[in-house]
């Protein structure tokens, strides 16, 4: 919302930088950060048992508070009784706020532009994904696997390489040739030498970007570098595993000196295949530029084994593409078998009626089934003749 909206409501705006237990984080605007400096001036004004030089002192205290200002607030028991979650990047209207305490009250949620699960964040424009090129060596298939996941939720990518000096030049040229096959044009940075980290900020201006990656690529370390108030906990990477040590617990959006937000998330390995399989292979840059000049001959193709498939073929990441594939087909079958519950359950009533019933886990029919008396009496006979 604009200033002039500010204006016109009355209403106070801020963005959701952090959640912690039932208490949320909020950087309010410029405008808060106005309002709250005119608050000071009527409390320091002339009118008050203040003489002019405590004035004076007053209104050089409150010159000296960051603006715009951070809150902490509660959620309105009526965002909790219909069910309104409140997310880390969610823009929100705060009421009654407490500027000297820097206490408030989340009484609405604006509507999001965009929203993704895992991580829980709102609003994102762009996702920035950072490896590694040595220590721990870059994995073609785990790279891939997270450029899938990034490209599933729709927004930019941005691809930043960290360690390049620890290879050499003609290493380095052979990394980005074949990411360029890939259709992606990576950034080759070194937080430790700091090298093109200036030109990695100048993509993050003025937006609001979730930055991923496995761990001990170095995504705290380098938004230390970006951020010198973040002082985020830098782990070591595992001398037998090769893979770095989670340090990131939690979700928290800090803000560049250059304008906009940046999300650390947690680290983890790999990222869930979730996705239709349908869609999968839009999530291919290399794909979909065949897609584009061509049509497979059966519109809901998998791009297997059917005839006159426009795919498949002899691209790099096709092996990947079929791993994925089985994958997100496992999944969608596992979600299918969750929403069908007369696959796995019964319906059994309620022993006192009521005409209450609820589902029960099947069992095993052959192995969990009682005998019948008919057919223990039966046995029992054969067994009298037999010993006749």
């Amino acid at each position: 919302m604009t200033g002039e909206n500010f204006a016109v409501t009355g209403q106070l705006l801020g963005t959701v930088v952090a959640v912690q237990a039932n208490f949320y984080r909020v950087q309010m605007d410029q405008e808060a950060g106005e309002q709250r400096s005119s608050t000071s001036l009527r409390e320091a004004s002339p009118t008050t048992t203040l003489s002019d030089r405590g004035a004076e002192e007053k209104l050089d205290l409150n010159a000296s508070l960051p603006s715009p200002p951070l809150l902490l607030c509660t959620r309105r028991t009526r965002l909790k009784k219909i069910g309104q979650q409140v997310m880390v990047g969610d823009r929100v209207v705060v009421e009654e706020p407490d500027w000297a305490g820097g206490r408030g009250a989340i009484a609405d949620v604006l509507p999001r532009q965009s929203e993704l699960d895992r991580p829980a964040i709102a609003n994102v424009n762009q996702i920035l994904l950072v490896f590694a090129v040595a220590d721990p060596p870059l994995e073609p298939y785990q790279l891939s696997r997270f450029l899938i996941k990034a490209e599933s939720t729709g927004l930019d990518v941005l691809l930043c390489l960290n360690k390049s000096d620890l290879i050499s030049p003609q290493e380095q040229q052979q990394v980005s040739d074949r990411l360029l096959g890939w259709g992606y044009e990576p950034i080759f940075i070194s937080v430790k030498d700091g090298i093109n980290t200036e030109q990695a900020a100048k993509y993050l201006s003025n937006k609001i970007t979730v930055i991923a990656g496995p761990s001990g690529v170095g995504k705290s370390s380098l938004i230390n570098t970006l951020i010198d108030s973040a002082k985020l906990r830098v782990g070591e990477v595992s001398g037998k595993l090769a893979r770095g040590r989670h340090t990131t617990r939690h979700i928290e959006l800090f803000e560049l000196p250059s304008g906009g937000l940046l999300a650390d998330t947690p680290g983890f390995n790999q990222p869930d295949m979730d996705c239709v399989p349908e869609e999968l292979i839009h999530y291919f840059p290399e794909a979909r530029k065949r897609l584009a000049v061509a049509s497979c001959r059966f519109s809901d193709c998998l791009h297997r084994d059917e005839p006159e498939c426009v795919v498949r073929g002899d691209w790099e990441r096709y092996e990947h593409y079929l791993e994925f594939l089985d994958a997100a087909i496992a999944h969608q079958t596992h979600l299918h078998q969750q929403a069908d519950p007369e696959s796995t359950m019964k319906l059994k009533s309620k022993s006192k009626g009521k005409g209450q019933s609820q589902y029960e886990p099947k069992l095993e029919s052959k192995k969990y089934r009682r005998i019948s008396r008919k057919t223990q009496l039966q046995d029992l006979q054969e067994l009298y003749r037999d010993e006749e």
